[in-house]
């Protein structure tokens, strides 16, 4: 009898650690980039367990997930994906997730698309839409539509954190327009490492005056026709202000700026990932209060 109790209490204790391993009985939701896995989070709050894809300080277009992570997928209740290109690295996941049966949001196929305006991807669809908060807007509608479908999720407790979301986007694009607004329209001209503000450039009227990689994605490379062309420009639009990203090396942009000739300064942004707690930008509001304020000091005379 006593060793009868014995293996039934250390059974119900095993059973337990397992669905404790395995995490909550919560909906499971799967995040591709941590931009967006914070957003999910916001929103869903406590409703759901979110897990986030992306590492901090990460490049999505070349981050890789492990086998464990790719299953998780598969039996997601809902896969959130950025899409239009961006995970590179993980369209063969996410096309095996869907055809798994896996729900699945991509937020580019929500959005009203911009395409890349000059470089190599002149006229494809730029991904980088989080640059502009309006834009995120539309992705949280459709993740309130997606995650009201979700068996376990309180539709009501779900609108009200949705719609306390948009106001902290509503709150962010009010103050981007005034911080901009007071850049003189001759120097709101961007340079980066390569496309990725195309959404805040058609929103807030900035130029874009080129990337050092002239492609949309990091894992291209300049040529050294590509920097002439470049230095140029930012010569006869005497730009003051290279901005360099904080998923990617400064290195091409230092030397970009040595080869313009001219007084530039380099500025870091974090424009493709979050970073650590602490590390400025953990947050997409954080981070995108951060490079409003960069830019502003950055560009203004």
């Amino acid at each position: 009898m006593r060793r009868g109790a014995l293996l039934t209490l250390a059974l119900a204790f095993a059973l337990s650690g397992c669905s404790q391993a395995s995490g909550s009985d919560r909906p499971q939701v799967v995040v591709t980039t941590n931009i967006l896995g914070d957003v999910v989070e916001q929103v869903l709050g406590d409703q759901a367990e979110v897990t986030t894809l992306m590492q901090p300080n990460a490049d999505p277009h070349s981050f890789e997930i492990s086998a464990r992570q790719a299953a998780e997928m598969d039996r997601a209740d809902l896969v959130v994906s950025n899409g239009l290109g961006l995970e590179e690295g993980l369209q063969q996941h996410l096309d095996r997730a869907a055809e798994a049966g896996a729900p699945t949001l991509v937020a580019g196929d929500v959005i009203e698309v911009v395409p890349y305006a000059s470089g190599e991807a002149a006229g494809a669809p730029d991904p980088h839409f989080w640059t502009d908060p309006a834009t995120m807007t539309a992705v949280v509608d459709a993740l309130e539509s997606s995650a009201a479908e979700i068996d376990g999720i309180d539709s009501e407790k779900l609108a009200a954190s949705a719609e306390a979301y948009r106001a902290e986007l509503a709150a962010l694009d009010a103050e981007m327009t005034e911080a901009f607004a007071a850049i003189p329209a001759q120097r709101r001209a961007l340079v980066t490492n390569h496309h990725v503000f195309g959404y805040l450039a058609e929103r807030f009227g900035f130029r874009l005056i080129g990337a050092v990689i002239p492609g949309g994605t990091t894992l291209a490379a300049p040529s050294a026709a590509d920097l002439r062309d470049l230095s140029s420009a930012i010569e006869q639009a005497a730009v003051p202000t290279i901005f360099a990203e904080s998923s990617q090396p400064d290195r091409l942009v230092q030397v970009l700026a040595s080869e313009a000739k001219v007084q530039v300064d380099v500025v870091e942004l974090f424009t493709e990932s979050l970073t650590a707690p602490g590390e400025g930008a953990d947050s997409y509001l954080q981070m995108m209060r951060a490079n409003t304020q960069r830019i502003a000091d950055g560009l203004n005379p």
